[in-house]
Protein backbone atom coordinates (compact mmCIF):
# COMPACT_ATOMS: atom_id res chain seq x y z
CA UNK A 1 0.00 0.00 0.00
CA UNK A 2 2.90 2.38 0.68
CA UNK A 3 6.64 2.65 0.30
CA UNK A 4 9.19 4.96 1.86
CA UNK A 5 12.75 6.22 1.46
CA UNK A 6 14.96 9.10 2.57
CA UNK A 7 15.76 11.67 -0.10
CA UNK A 8 17.80 14.76 0.77
CA UNK A 9 17.05 14.14 4.47
CA UNK A 10 13.31 14.18 3.70
CA UNK A 11 11.24 11.10 4.55
CA UNK A 12 9.40 10.39 1.32
CA UNK A 13 6.30 8.19 1.80
CA UNK A 14 4.43 7.11 -1.31
CA UNK A 15 0.84 5.93 -1.02
CA UNK A 16 0.25 3.64 -3.98
CA UNK A 17 -3.25 2.25 -3.39
CA UNK A 18 -6.57 3.45 -2.06
CA UNK A 19 -6.94 2.11 1.50
CA UNK A 20 -10.72 2.25 1.30
CA UNK A 21 -12.88 3.49 4.13
CA UNK A 22 -11.96 0.56 6.37
CA UNK A 23 -8.21 1.06 5.80
CA UNK A 24 -7.96 4.77 6.63
CA UNK A 25 -6.94 4.32 10.25
CA UNK A 26 -4.38 1.67 9.34
CA UNK A 27 -2.80 3.90 6.69
CA UNK A 28 -2.64 6.84 9.09
CA UNK A 29 -0.96 4.59 11.66
CA UNK A 30 1.58 3.33 9.12
CA UNK A 31 2.46 6.90 8.18
CA UNK A 32 2.82 8.07 11.78
CA UNK A 33 4.88 4.99 12.69
CA UNK A 34 7.32 5.90 9.91
CA UNK A 35 7.36 9.51 11.09
CA UNK A 36 8.22 8.39 14.64
CA UNK A 37 10.99 6.14 13.33
CA UNK A 38 12.59 8.91 11.23
CA UNK A 39 11.90 11.88 13.52
CA UNK A 40 12.92 14.77 13.14
CA UNK A 41 13.16 14.48 9.34
CA UNK A 42 10.54 16.45 7.43
CA UNK A 43 7.95 14.23 5.74
CA UNK A 44 6.54 14.33 2.24
CA UNK A 45 3.57 12.10 1.48
CA UNK A 46 3.20 11.43 -2.24
CA UNK A 47 -0.25 10.25 -3.28
CA UNK A 48 -0.17 8.28 -6.53
CA UNK A 49 -3.09 8.66 -8.92
CA UNK A 50 -4.48 5.22 -7.98
CA UNK A 51 -4.58 6.30 -4.33
CA UNK A 52 -6.05 9.78 -4.88
CA UNK A 53 -9.32 9.20 -3.02
CA UNK A 54 -11.16 10.76 -0.08
CA UNK A 55 -10.12 7.79 2.10
CA UNK A 56 -6.44 8.46 1.43
CA UNK A 57 -6.92 12.18 2.05
CA UNK A 58 -8.60 11.39 5.37
CA UNK A 59 -5.69 9.17 6.45
CA UNK A 60 -3.13 11.80 5.45
CA UNK A 61 -5.02 14.51 7.34
CA UNK A 62 -5.04 12.32 10.46
CA UNK A 63 -1.30 11.74 10.10
CA UNK A 64 -0.78 15.49 9.61
CA UNK A 65 -2.51 16.24 12.92
CA UNK A 66 -0.27 13.74 14.71
CA UNK A 67 2.84 15.17 13.02
CA UNK A 68 1.80 18.58 14.31
CA UNK A 69 1.93 17.17 17.84
CA UNK A 70 5.52 16.06 17.13
CA UNK A 71 6.40 19.43 15.59
CA UNK A 72 7.30 17.57 12.38
CA UNK A 73 6.80 19.24 9.02
CA UNK A 74 4.50 17.15 6.82
CA UNK A 75 3.64 18.13 3.27
CA UNK A 76 1.82 16.35 0.48
CA UNK A 77 2.29 16.02 -3.28
CA UNK A 78 -0.34 14.73 -5.68
CA UNK A 79 -1.16 15.41 -9.32
CA UNK A 80 -4.86 15.00 -8.58
CA UNK A 81 -6.44 18.46 -8.23
CA UNK A 82 -9.63 17.30 -6.41
CA UNK A 83 -7.49 15.53 -3.79
CA UNK A 84 -5.31 18.63 -3.35
CA UNK A 85 -8.43 20.75 -2.77
CA UNK A 86 -9.86 18.20 -0.33
CA UNK A 87 -6.61 18.22 1.67
CA UNK A 88 -6.32 22.01 1.67
CA UNK A 89 -9.96 22.54 2.63
CA UNK A 90 -9.84 20.09 5.56
CA UNK A 91 -6.35 20.61 6.96
CA UNK A 92 -7.60 22.70 9.88
CA UNK A 93 -5.90 25.66 11.43
CA UNK A 94 -4.28 24.09 14.49
CA UNK A 95 -0.59 23.32 14.29
CA UNK A 96 1.68 23.69 11.28
CA UNK A 97 -0.01 24.44 7.98
CA UNK A 98 -0.34 21.53 5.55
CA UNK A 99 1.43 22.41 2.31
CA UNK A 100 0.05 20.58 -0.73
CA UNK A 101 2.07 20.50 -3.96
CA UNK A 102 1.16 19.36 -7.48
CA UNK A 103 4.78 18.31 -8.23
CA UNK A 104 6.96 15.91 -6.25
CA UNK A 105 10.31 17.48 -7.19
CA UNK A 106 9.23 20.92 -5.98
CA UNK A 107 7.77 19.40 -2.81
CA UNK A 108 11.04 17.62 -1.95
CA UNK A 109 13.07 20.79 -2.53
CA UNK A 110 10.65 22.84 -0.43
CA UNK A 111 10.64 20.34 2.46
CA UNK A 112 14.45 20.11 2.41
CA UNK A 113 14.82 23.91 2.37
CA UNK A 114 12.28 24.38 5.15
CA UNK A 115 14.08 21.87 7.36
CA UNK A 116 17.56 23.34 6.78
Amino acid sequence: MLSHRLEHDVLLITVQEDPGVSGRAGLATEITDLVHAHHPSPVLVVIDNAAATPATASAVLRAHRQCGNLKTLLSVATHDAPTRRLLEDNAGSGGPRLVVHPRVDVAIDTAYTAAA
